[in-house]
């Protein structure tokens, strides 16, 4: 099958990581969905489809992916909603736990849409570098990252053949960090100063290790690390 046969859904597909996916599978062929709570953020995509849905919403998410069934690869950057940081003593437990929507909108993305995927298909999920070194205030971060990670090595084995990898991303000048470019600079080059390269990577990066896991057929249960040495530092 040449890429141009094949289907991906994108969540989170309209901004950051998940636009940056979209434009890199729109332009080596591949039919794009592209899906999040506010898609008319993306209207200029050209031939990709638009799509409105949270992935939190389990009767809208089966509504879509039987209306766009059967496809190839099902990834999600989306996060869900808001997620904690700071202290953990100090933080709120009512953010902790709903930074965990980001784990269960990955569940009800691949619970509902993992049957509807090609016979070789497969399923790519974003998680973060804290979950495996998580710096001071980042417990909510390393808690759902890990989560996630754990996750996609237990349901690896029971959807084969089809496959599902996490690409986990270190320090990434995306929208998350503010509207304003001087501050969103400043805090960049200060989190990255030690990396081994001391620099924030961009969406377009972690978009590539993203179209790596999922065209690579010989890759799965597995975090592929796009994070400028954070794990070394």
């Amino acid at each position: 099958m040449s890429l141009s046969e094949k289907k991906a859904l994108v969540f989170g597909g309209t901004s950051g990581i998940g636009l940056a996916t979209v434009i890199k599978l729109r332009n080596l062929g591949v039919e794009v969905v592209a899906i999040s709570r506010e898609p008319k953020k993306a209207e200029k995509l050209g031939s990709v489809t638009l799509e409105a849905c949270d992935v939190r919403d389990r009767e809208s998410l089966s509504a879509l992916f039987a209306r766009h069934a059967p496809f190839d690869m099902l990834i999600s950057a989306a996060t869900g909603g808001a997620r904690a940081s700071g202290p953990f003593l100090q933080m709120d437990l009512d953010g902790y736990q709903a930074s965990f929507d980001k784990l269960w909108g990955y569940a009800n993305c691949v619970r509902l849409g993992a049957e509807h995927l090609s016979e070789h298909g497969n399923i790519v999920l974003v998680s973060g570098s804290p979950a495996r070194r998580a710096k001071p205030g980042q417990s909510a971060l390393a808690s759902v990252g890990g989560a996630v990670e754990q996750f996609a090595r237990a349901i690896a084995v029971e959807i084969a053949p089809k496959r599902i990898n996490v690409v986990s991303p270190g320090v990434i000048a995306t929208p998350m960090f503010g509207p304003d470019s001087e501050q969103r600079d400043r805090m960049l080059s200060s989190a990255t100063a030690n990396h081994v390269i001391p620099r924030a990577g961009n969406a377009e990066e972690v978009a590539d290790g993203i179209v790596f896991v999922a065209l690579n057929g010989y890759v799965t249960g597995t975090t592929v690390d796009v994070d400028g040495g954070w794990l070394l530092s």
